[in-house]
């Protein structure tokens, strides 16, 4: 897109006019061709040295406009675009003709150089100029390569120069004439890209001018502006691009996670599931997609209830990116490679290509090509029939959710009871253990069952939202019979000055998994806890921690696996999705269990962290350490597993993706923590700025 012009007639007046102030008397002169940008020097100075035009902070990006110097602050006296939203970056270039233009942050690149080591940023789209998907980066090898945002690893590139054998450090350069060439500052080196036709460029009847753009849709283009003397229309052409349109599926990362691409008749491109999956988002199918029901190797009850089985489902003509996990040592056949991942519980998807390969999910980068020898076999969940239950045992089953609720609101009116008479029966329920929005959580001792510890929870405030949350979260403790739910004895916040074991704490962590497991994918309707957090967490008198505090839990009904709601939760630990007015999903309680158990990991709170003196969140503060190759101090405490320790930080720095269907589902967090699958190494998780919510 063309870079906006800014009114010069304003901006000289104010900068002309502070010569009568007469408080400098040398004349400063801006030459044709200089630039200011965000990243500095970001301003031209008046004379004067009263007055300034260029970029000013504001919020969280800059604005452009004209301004008193009143060090150290700024009076503003003109903005250009005030009813926009600040920019990001970008720069301003005077041009050879006399106007002002602003090229948008990382969007053009027109008589510049993009040394070693810089990157080119794609826009969202034309009218949104926030940093997109993809990046060009100059890499230190010498080789000039495109990838989607956030990929570094060679498998995920989709056009690159093939320069990195060269041993030299290039700078890309436009030319005023619009040549695009790689050269190296201390060698005659050099790489013509695109070489203008001279004769066009050089006609006396008009004039041209070039910049060289990332576009949204990833694909890198050469513009050319020419202006007629006579008037006229301007014309803007493609002089150049990569990779080639043709096949805008090349492009990788049109499509997200678990979904492939497509280029319609139209030539437009078009995203589709893999079987057994849906769109994250139903009105961005861009963004890839998620599990519709998960399975695994503890899905079915041990009575068969639920009735869950899995198909396996054939995908032909597609091509994905190989991340396989595991290669079965022999050399099977195609119908031997679908068995071998019918057969293993923790098999999802298995790629056949001359060879099987188990793969691990999210799959990537799937477009549709005809003729492929690729053949992708899917593990596909649904539900049989149920089985007919007994009249009795079905009676059975809802008198006892009945009575489990009835008791706890029997449970909770005697508290109330107790409140108005202290000194009845107040000692049984006297320890405070946490409270929340609508209530406070006592120990409390049933002295008819053996003295049976309990946690009580007592109803402060009679609203209505206070009682609708505690009949939620009895709905939600009725519907949970595991050993990692439910009622216990203890806190895993008390006030013990003793640091528990290193294999304690893992111990924990992983208990609080299986709970998640549970809640998420091992009960016919399942809970979404929305508030996973320490002071969530009970341990009982064996050592074994349960999850409780139901209070904000939403219920997955029927076939729901999203749902809409508030934000829910506690600072530190709210998902980056639920600022966004999007479906919530199982993934929220996800990325909260990640950071506790980064918490637990360092015995540090998430959100008092600081990287060279800015603040950061947990994950970002041990990516740095894992990057680093100084995992090590990240854990706290002595007799530290360093294998044990690099998978836990791998799988909180996974669990913490800024995008949903990026983090692993619970069934694989848990294998992954016991050691039966492998954890890849992880890319930056989301930022500071995403979880300060």
């Amino acid at each position: 897109m063309p870079p906006y012009i800014i009114p010069l007639c304003l901006i000289l007046f104010i900068i002309q006019a502070s010569h009568s102030m007469g408080a400098q008397i040398n004349e400063t002169t801006i030459p044709q061709g200089s630039e200011i940008n965000t990243a500095g020097p970001q301003s031209w100075v008046s004379p004067s040295g009263r007055f300034a035009f260029g970029f000013y902070p504001e919020g969280e990006g800059f604005s452009i406009g004209v301004w008193l110097v009143t060090d150290p602050s700024r009076f503003i006296l003109w903005t250009a675009f005030r009813n926009d939203p600040p920019v990001s970056g970008g720069s301003i270039l005077l041009t050879a003709g006399g106007s002002l233009q602003w090229i948008p942050p990382n969007q053009g690149f027109q008589g510049k150089n993009l040394p070693p080591g810089n990157q080119l940023f794609s826009s969202v789209s034309d009218t949104n100029h926030a940093t997109g998907k993809y990046r060009l980066s100059n890499q230190p090898d010498g080789n000039l390569v495109m990838y989607p945002i956030g990929a570094i690893d060679p498998d995920s590139a989709y056009w690159n120069t093939g320069t990195y054998a060269q041993n030299f450090l290039l700078t890309l350069t436009l030319d005023p004439n619009g040549t695009l060439w790689l050269f190296d500052r201390n060698s005659p080196y050099r790489m013509v890209l695109f070489l203008t036709n001279q004769s066009l460029s050089a006609s006396p009847d008009s004039e041209s001018y070039y910049h060289l753009t990332l576009d949204a849709d990833g694909i890198l283009r050469l513009y050319s502006h020419v202006f007629f003397k006579q008037g006229g229309v301007p014309k803007t052409k493609v002089e150049w691009l990569v990779p080639p349109s043709n096949d805008r599926c090349n492009v990788k990362g049109v499509c997200g996670p678990n979904s492939f691409c497509q280029v319609t008749s139209s030539g437009e491109t078009s995203c589709s599931c893999l079987p057994g999956f849906e769109f994250l988002s139903a009105n961005q199918s861009t963004q890839g997609c998620w599990r519709a029901q998960t399975g695994g190797c503890t899905r079915n009850s041990p009575n068969g209830d639920i009735g869950l089985v899995a198909t396996m489902v054939t995908v032909k003509n597609t091509s994905w990116s190989d991340r396989s996990y595991n290669i079965p040592p022999q050399s099977p056949t195609i119908e031997e490679c679908k068995a071998i991942c019918m057969s293993d519980c923790a098999c999802e998807i298995a790629m056949f290509d001359s060879y099987c390969s188990k793969q691990m999910l999210p799959i990537r980068y799937g477009k549709r090509v005809p003729g492929s020898n690729t053949t992708l076999f899917v593990k596909v969940y649904s539900y049989e029939p149920k089985r007919t239950a007994s009249a009795t045992s079905t009676a059975m089953l809802t008198s006892g959710a009945a009575l489990a609720m009835l008791s706890l609101v029997l449970l909770s009116v005697s508290v109330m009871l107790c409140k108005r008479r202290p000194f009845l029966s107040c000692q049984q329920i006297a320890e405070e253990l946490g409270r929340g929005a609508y209530g406070t959580v006592f120990k409390g001792v049933l002295t008819n069952s053996g003295n049976k510890g309990i946690a009580v929870k007592r109803l402060e405030r009679m609203a209505e939202d206070g009682e609708r949350e505690f009949q939620r979260e009895v709905r939600a403790i009725a519907r949970t019979h595991h050993r990692n739910e439910g009622v216990c004895s203890g806190s895993a916040t008390k006030r013990d000055a003793t640091l528990p074991s290193w294999s304690n704490r893992i111990a924990i962590a992983l208990d609080v998994a299986r709970g998640l497991q549970y809640l998420h994918e091992e009960i016919e309707v399942p809970i979404i806890h929305c508030n996973i957090k320490p002071e969530s967490i009970l341990i009982d008198s064996s050592g074994m921690a349960k999850i409780a505090d139901f209070g904000l839990a939403k219920l997955l009904i029927g076939n729901q696996t999203k749902t809409f709601t508030g934000v829910r939760g506690t600072r530190g630990y709210l998902a980056p999705e639920w600022s966004k007015n999007t479906a919530i999903t199982v993934k929220v309680d996800i990325y909260s269990f990640a950071v506790m158990l980064l918490e637990i990991i360092s015995c540090r709170k998430s959100m008092a962290l600081k990287l060279a003196g800015e603040e950061c969140n947990i994950s970002e503060w041990a990516y740095e350490y894992m990057f680093s190759g100084e995992m090590k101090e990240v854990a706290a405490g002595k007799g530290v597993d360093e294998v044990e320790l690099e998978r836990m930080v791998k799988i909180g720095i996974w669990c913490t993706q800024n995008e949903p269907v990026t983090r692993p589902v619970m069934k694989s967090v848990v294998q992954m923590m016991e050691g039966s699958m492998q954890v890849q190494r992880p890319p930056p998780p989301a930022s500071f700025s995403q979880s300060l919510r």
